[in-house]
């Protein structure tokens, strides 16, 4: 473990994915195991991620610079420089970020790094499930609700 310096965070830390927000995973950078913390930066007339809700992950955010707005369980906040908030881990908060202002909103986001979890999108109806080291995506419509884990409820006769 050394010192490093957010000014020079090499590329393999930094997340550009295809959407617009890119994350700096500082803690990944560091060495840390149980906590993420991310700077995220998020461009004028972007989301941070879409709508959605952990089962496990807890997660804090303080707003660094910008302004923006945060959906939070169908109420929306205004966001500026200094405030914060926590989703807390198994509460079904869904949550997102959007930057309504004209310069990019920058988040430090810091979070449980959890190998189990099911994040939920409800203006989708989608689940995002961890589990085993795998990622599986799935329709609430696809989920079974007749099925049962008792071994004699089948109709079979004993």
């Amino acid at each position: 473990m050394t010192k490093q310096h957010i000014n020079h965070i090499s590329e393999e830390f930094l997340s550009k994915k295809t959407y617009a927000c890119i994350t700096e995973a500082l803690g990944t950078a560091a060495g840390s195991e149980k906590l993420y913390v991310n700077i995220d930066r998020i461009p004028p007339g972007c989301h941070s991620t879409k709508y959605h809700s952990h089962s496990q992950q807890e997660e804090f955010f303080l707003i660094l610079s910008g302004n923006g707005t945060v959906r939070l369980n169908e109420k929306t906040y205004a966001l500026t420089k200094g405030d914060y908030f926590a989703k807390p881990a198994k509460q079904n908060i869904a949550h997102s970020l959007y930057n309504s202002g004209d310069t990019d909103l920058i988040v430090l986001d810091i979070g449980t790094v959890e190998q189990e979890d099911t994040c939920y999108y409800p203006d989708e109806d989608m689940y995002l499930l961890k589990s085993n080291g795998q990622r599986r995506i799935v329709s609430g419509s696809d989920f079974q609700q007749e099925w049962t884990t008792e071994p004699d409820t089948d109709g079979t006769p004993i």
